[in-house]
Protein backbone atom coordinates (compact mmCIF):
# COMPACT_ATOMS: atom_id res chain seq x y z
CA UNK A 1 0.00 0.00 0.00
CA UNK A 2 1.13 3.66 -0.83
CA UNK A 3 -0.12 7.22 -0.57
CA UNK A 4 -0.04 8.98 -3.82
CA UNK A 5 2.78 11.75 -4.13
CA UNK A 6 1.96 15.59 -4.69
CA UNK A 7 1.85 14.34 -8.42
CA UNK A 8 -0.23 11.13 -7.84
CA UNK A 9 2.72 8.89 -8.59
CA UNK A 10 4.23 6.24 -5.79
CA UNK A 11 7.56 7.61 -5.94
CA UNK A 12 8.75 9.13 -2.26
CA UNK A 13 10.22 12.29 -3.28
CA UNK A 14 11.14 13.17 -0.07
CA UNK A 15 13.32 9.91 0.19
CA UNK A 16 14.87 10.87 -3.60
CA UNK A 17 15.73 13.80 -2.67
CA UNK A 18 17.89 12.78 0.67
CA UNK A 19 19.35 10.28 -1.84
CA UNK A 20 20.29 12.70 -4.07
CA UNK A 21 21.44 15.37 -1.71
CA UNK A 22 23.47 12.48 0.43
CA UNK A 23 25.33 11.41 -2.12
CA UNK A 24 26.49 14.65 -3.71
CA UNK A 25 27.08 15.23 0.07
CA UNK A 26 29.83 12.34 0.00
CA UNK A 27 31.28 13.10 -3.54
CA UNK A 28 31.90 16.51 -3.34
CA UNK A 29 33.29 16.38 0.28
CA UNK A 30 35.21 13.23 0.49
CA UNK A 31 37.05 12.26 -2.75
CA UNK A 32 37.50 9.21 -3.43
CA UNK A 33 34.28 7.53 -1.61
CA UNK A 34 31.66 5.54 -3.46
CA UNK A 35 28.32 4.91 -2.68
CA UNK A 36 26.57 1.37 -4.24
CA UNK A 37 23.15 0.89 -4.21
CA UNK A 38 21.62 -2.58 -3.48
CA UNK A 39 18.65 -2.18 -5.54
CA UNK A 40 16.48 -4.69 -7.25
CA UNK A 41 14.17 -2.63 -9.18
CA UNK A 42 14.28 -1.22 -12.36
CA UNK A 43 14.28 2.46 -10.88
CA UNK A 44 15.99 4.43 -13.72
CA UNK A 45 19.05 6.40 -13.21
CA UNK A 46 19.79 5.14 -9.98
CA UNK A 47 24.25 5.75 -10.71
CA UNK A 48 22.90 8.91 -12.99
CA UNK A 49 24.38 12.12 -11.65
CA UNK A 50 21.72 13.62 -9.70
CA UNK A 51 22.36 17.09 -10.97
CA UNK A 52 21.11 15.18 -14.28
CA UNK A 53 17.99 13.36 -12.31
CA UNK A 54 19.38 10.77 -10.96
CA UNK A 55 19.96 9.05 -7.70
CA UNK A 56 23.67 9.99 -7.81
CA UNK A 57 25.29 5.77 -6.58
CA UNK A 58 28.66 5.25 -8.09
CA UNK A 59 27.31 1.71 -8.62
CA UNK A 60 23.88 -0.12 -8.52
CA UNK A 61 23.75 -4.07 -8.12
CA UNK A 62 22.57 -6.06 -11.65
CA UNK A 63 20.61 -8.70 -9.95
CA UNK A 64 18.97 -9.37 -13.36
CA UNK A 65 22.26 -10.16 -14.16
CA UNK A 66 22.72 -12.63 -11.22
CA UNK A 67 19.02 -14.03 -11.33
CA UNK A 68 19.54 -15.08 -15.35
CA UNK A 69 23.23 -16.30 -15.40
CA UNK A 70 22.85 -18.48 -11.79
CA UNK A 71 19.41 -19.49 -13.36
CA UNK A 72 21.67 -20.88 -16.70
CA UNK A 73 24.44 -22.48 -14.53
CA UNK A 74 21.59 -24.45 -12.36
CA UNK A 75 20.36 -26.22 -15.33
CA UNK A 76 22.13 -29.76 -16.90
CA UNK A 77 24.52 -28.83 -19.82
CA UNK A 78 22.52 -30.81 -21.93
CA UNK A 79 19.08 -28.22 -21.43
CA UNK A 80 21.13 -24.40 -21.30
CA UNK A 81 21.00 -24.34 -25.14
CA UNK A 82 17.39 -23.73 -24.78
CA UNK A 83 17.82 -21.43 -22.47
CA UNK A 84 21.39 -18.94 -24.06
CA UNK A 85 19.83 -15.99 -23.91
CA UNK A 86 19.50 -15.58 -20.11
CA UNK A 87 23.87 -15.55 -20.60
CA UNK A 88 23.42 -12.64 -23.08
CA UNK A 89 20.90 -11.20 -21.65
CA UNK A 90 22.50 -7.80 -19.20
CA UNK A 91 24.08 -6.87 -22.58
CA UNK A 92 20.68 -5.58 -23.52
CA UNK A 93 20.65 -3.17 -20.92
CA UNK A 94 24.66 -3.02 -19.56
CA UNK A 95 24.55 0.90 -20.72
CA UNK A 96 21.79 1.87 -18.32
CA UNK A 97 23.39 2.08 -15.08
CA UNK A 98 26.91 1.20 -13.52
CA UNK A 99 26.47 -2.38 -12.17
CA UNK A 100 28.00 -4.36 -10.13
CA UNK A 101 27.76 -8.60 -10.57
CA UNK A 102 26.38 -9.64 -7.04
CA UNK A 103 27.05 -13.45 -6.37
CA UNK A 104 25.95 -11.92 -2.60
CA UNK A 105 24.82 -13.31 1.18
CA UNK A 106 21.45 -13.37 -0.47
CA UNK A 107 22.39 -16.36 -2.53
CA UNK A 108 24.35 -18.71 -0.44
CA UNK A 109 21.34 -18.48 2.57
CA UNK A 110 17.53 -19.72 3.63
CA UNK A 111 17.94 -23.01 1.14
CA UNK A 112 19.01 -21.71 -1.60
CA UNK A 113 22.53 -23.82 -1.14
CA UNK A 114 26.06 -22.21 -1.50
CA UNK A 115 27.24 -21.40 -5.33
CA UNK A 116 28.77 -24.76 -5.57
CA UNK A 117 25.46 -27.05 -4.81
CA UNK A 118 24.04 -24.91 -7.37
CA UNK A 119 25.75 -26.32 -10.01
CA UNK A 120 25.08 -29.54 -11.54
CA UNK A 121 26.86 -32.77 -12.04
CA UNK A 122 29.43 -34.82 -9.35
CA UNK A 123 32.12 -33.52 -7.71
CA UNK A 124 34.59 -32.89 -11.47
CA UNK A 125 31.55 -31.11 -13.16
CA UNK A 126 30.24 -29.33 -10.19
CA UNK A 127 33.87 -27.32 -9.76
CA UNK A 128 34.04 -26.92 -13.36
CA UNK A 129 31.01 -25.25 -13.65
CA UNK A 130 31.74 -22.72 -10.81
CA UNK A 131 35.44 -22.00 -12.40
CA UNK A 132 33.78 -21.88 -15.59
CA UNK A 133 31.19 -19.15 -14.39
CA UNK A 134 33.73 -16.77 -12.58
CA UNK A 135 35.74 -17.12 -15.53
CA UNK A 136 32.79 -15.24 -17.86
CA UNK A 137 31.94 -13.18 -14.57
CA UNK A 138 35.38 -11.40 -14.43
CA UNK A 139 35.27 -11.21 -18.45
CA UNK A 140 32.00 -9.50 -18.86
CA UNK A 141 31.49 -5.74 -18.55
CA UNK A 142 30.76 -4.61 -14.90
CA UNK A 143 32.79 -4.59 -11.06
CA UNK A 144 32.76 -7.57 -9.46
CA UNK A 145 30.99 -8.60 -5.76
CA UNK A 146 31.70 -12.30 -4.11
CA UNK A 147 30.29 -13.13 -1.30
CA UNK A 148 32.91 -14.65 1.52
CA UNK A 149 33.17 -18.38 1.18
CA UNK A 150 32.25 -18.01 -2.29
CA UNK A 151 36.44 -17.39 -3.41
CA UNK A 152 37.28 -21.36 -2.34
CA UNK A 153 33.96 -22.84 -3.03
CA UNK A 154 32.42 -23.68 0.24
CA UNK A 155 30.07 -26.66 -0.25
CA UNK A 156 27.45 -25.50 2.55
CA UNK A 157 25.39 -22.32 2.99
CA UNK A 158 26.71 -19.15 5.02
CA UNK A 159 25.95 -19.88 8.43
CA UNK A 160 26.60 -16.35 10.26
CA UNK A 161 26.70 -18.33 13.83
CA UNK A 162 29.79 -20.21 12.36
CA UNK A 163 33.22 -19.51 10.62
CA UNK A 164 33.85 -20.19 7.37
CA UNK A 165 34.76 -24.16 6.81
CA UNK A 166 38.47 -23.08 5.55
CA UNK A 167 39.46 -26.42 6.78
CA UNK A 168 38.43 -27.49 2.89
CA UNK A 169 41.65 -26.01 1.77
CA UNK A 170 43.47 -28.68 3.17
CA UNK A 171 44.34 -31.00 0.16
CA UNK A 172 43.85 -34.04 2.58
CA UNK A 173 40.48 -33.20 3.18
CA UNK A 174 39.68 -30.85 -0.08
CA UNK A 175 41.11 -33.23 -2.32
CA UNK A 176 42.69 -30.11 -4.10
CA UNK A 177 39.28 -28.87 -5.56
CA UNK A 178 38.63 -26.00 -3.02
CA UNK A 179 41.82 -24.78 -3.11
CA UNK A 180 41.76 -25.17 -7.30
CA UNK A 181 38.85 -22.34 -6.96
CA UNK A 182 40.78 -20.67 -4.56
CA UNK A 183 44.01 -20.08 -6.37
CA UNK A 184 41.57 -18.96 -10.01
CA UNK A 185 40.13 -16.78 -7.81
CA UNK A 186 43.46 -15.24 -6.66
CA UNK A 187 44.78 -15.44 -10.62
CA UNK A 188 41.29 -13.53 -11.80
CA UNK A 189 41.85 -10.71 -9.46
CA UNK A 190 45.28 -10.71 -10.70
CA UNK A 191 44.79 -10.68 -14.29
CA UNK A 192 42.01 -8.33 -13.97
CA UNK A 193 44.35 -5.36 -12.43
CA UNK A 194 46.81 -6.44 -14.31
CA UNK A 195 44.36 -5.80 -18.04
CA UNK A 196 42.72 -2.47 -18.51
CA UNK A 197 40.33 -4.01 -21.11
CA UNK A 198 38.58 -5.94 -18.76
CA UNK A 199 37.79 -2.98 -16.38
CA UNK A 200 38.21 0.30 -18.44
CA UNK A 201 35.59 0.72 -20.75
CA UNK A 202 32.52 -1.35 -18.76
CA UNK A 203 30.02 1.25 -19.09
CA UNK A 204 31.21 2.17 -22.94
CA UNK A 205 29.73 0.07 -26.38
CA UNK A 206 33.63 0.59 -27.66
CA UNK A 207 34.73 -1.86 -24.65
CA UNK A 208 32.78 -4.64 -25.81
CA UNK A 209 31.95 -6.73 -29.17
CA UNK A 210 30.43 -10.24 -29.81
CA UNK A 211 31.97 -12.55 -31.27
CA UNK A 212 30.07 -15.69 -31.31
CA UNK A 213 26.55 -15.00 -29.75
CA UNK A 214 24.10 -17.55 -31.44
CA UNK A 215 26.07 -20.87 -31.02
CA UNK A 216 22.95 -22.12 -28.32
CA UNK A 217 23.52 -25.81 -29.71
CA UNK A 218 27.48 -26.09 -28.11
CA UNK A 219 26.37 -23.90 -25.69
CA UNK A 220 29.92 -21.80 -26.45
CA UNK A 221 29.92 -17.88 -26.27
CA UNK A 222 33.00 -15.78 -26.86
CA UNK A 223 33.16 -11.67 -26.91
CA UNK A 224 36.23 -9.24 -27.23
CA UNK A 225 36.98 -6.47 -24.33
CA UNK A 226 39.03 -3.57 -25.39
CA UNK A 227 40.56 -0.82 -23.84
CA UNK A 228 41.21 2.63 -24.90
CA UNK A 229 44.51 2.02 -26.19
CA UNK A 230 43.70 -0.44 -28.07
CA UNK A 231 44.33 -3.53 -26.16
CA UNK A 232 42.16 -6.78 -26.60
CA UNK A 233 41.30 -9.92 -24.81
CA UNK A 234 38.90 -12.67 -26.07
CA UNK A 235 36.96 -14.31 -23.39
CA UNK A 236 35.19 -17.71 -24.61
CA UNK A 237 33.20 -19.67 -22.24
CA UNK A 238 32.08 -23.19 -23.18
CA UNK A 239 29.36 -24.45 -20.87
CA UNK A 240 28.71 -28.27 -21.93
CA UNK A 241 31.11 -31.29 -20.38
CA UNK A 242 32.22 -31.56 -24.20
CA UNK A 243 35.38 -29.99 -25.38
CA UNK A 244 35.18 -28.16 -28.68
CA UNK A 245 38.52 -28.60 -30.56
CA UNK A 246 39.15 -27.03 -33.85
CA UNK A 247 36.00 -24.61 -33.25
CA UNK A 248 36.55 -21.59 -35.50
CA UNK A 249 35.73 -18.05 -33.84
CA UNK A 250 36.10 -14.93 -36.20
CA UNK A 251 38.58 -11.84 -34.85
CA UNK A 252 38.67 -8.18 -35.37
CA UNK A 253 42.31 -8.02 -35.37
CA UNK A 254 44.83 -10.40 -36.93
CA UNK A 255 47.68 -11.37 -35.01
CA UNK A 256 48.81 -13.62 -32.15
CA UNK A 257 46.88 -14.39 -29.30
CA UNK A 258 48.25 -15.78 -25.72
CA UNK A 259 45.94 -17.97 -23.35
CA UNK A 260 46.42 -15.99 -20.72
CA UNK A 261 43.81 -17.72 -18.28
CA UNK A 262 42.18 -21.28 -18.65
CA UNK A 263 39.82 -22.38 -15.83
CA UNK A 264 40.23 -25.95 -17.27
CA UNK A 265 44.17 -25.65 -16.09
CA UNK A 266 45.49 -28.85 -13.86
CA UNK A 267 46.61 -25.62 -11.50
CA UNK A 268 42.95 -25.23 -10.76
CA UNK A 269 41.89 -29.26 -10.83
CA UNK A 270 40.57 -29.37 -14.46
CA UNK A 271 41.73 -31.34 -17.30
CA UNK A 272 44.27 -30.11 -18.52
CA UNK A 273 42.77 -29.15 -22.24
CA UNK A 274 43.91 -26.09 -23.80
CA UNK A 275 45.53 -23.97 -26.83
CA UNK A 276 49.25 -24.67 -25.68
CA UNK A 277 50.07 -21.16 -25.17
CA UNK A 278 49.21 -19.17 -28.33
CA UNK A 279 46.92 -19.31 -31.19
CA UNK A 280 47.48 -17.43 -34.67
CA UNK A 281 44.68 -15.89 -36.88
CA UNK A 282 44.52 -16.80 -40.08
CA UNK A 283 42.98 -15.04 -43.03
CA UNK A 284 39.74 -17.44 -42.98
CA UNK A 285 36.36 -15.65 -42.97
CA UNK A 286 33.89 -16.63 -39.89
CA UNK A 287 31.53 -14.79 -38.27
CA UNK A 288 31.36 -12.01 -40.68
CA UNK A 289 34.75 -11.14 -40.29
CA UNK A 290 38.00 -11.50 -42.80
CA UNK A 291 40.06 -13.21 -39.78
CA UNK A 292 39.58 -15.50 -37.33
CA UNK A 293 41.34 -18.21 -34.96
CA UNK A 294 40.30 -22.15 -34.47
CA UNK A 295 41.38 -22.89 -30.97
CA UNK A 296 40.53 -25.79 -28.40
CA UNK A 297 37.75 -24.56 -25.73
CA UNK A 298 37.79 -27.13 -23.11
CA UNK A 299 34.90 -28.59 -21.32
CA UNK A 300 33.04 -26.61 -18.51
CA UNK A 301 35.86 -23.92 -19.04
CA UNK A 302 36.58 -20.11 -20.03
CA UNK A 303 39.61 -18.84 -21.49
CA UNK A 304 41.18 -15.63 -22.10
CA UNK A 305 43.31 -15.17 -25.08
CA UNK A 306 44.95 -11.53 -25.04
CA UNK A 307 46.45 -10.03 -27.97
CA UNK A 308 50.37 -9.91 -28.31
CA UNK A 309 51.10 -6.23 -29.38
CA UNK A 310 54.61 -5.92 -31.09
Amino acid sequence: EWIPNQYGGRENLEAIEFLKHTNWKIHSEMAGAISIAEESTSFAGVTHPSENGGLGFNFKWNMGWMNDTLAYMQLDPIYRQYHHNKMTFGMMYQYSENFVLPLSHDEVVHGKYSLLDKMPGYAWQKFANLRAYYGYMWGHPGKKLLFMGNEFAQGREWNYEESLDWFLLDENIGEGWHKGVLKLVKDLNHIYRENSPLFELDYSPEGFDWLVVDDAANSVFAFERRSSNGERIIVVSNFTPVPRHDYRIGVNIAGEYEEILNTDSMYYQGSNVGNFGCVASENIESHGRENSISVSIPPLATVYLRLKTK
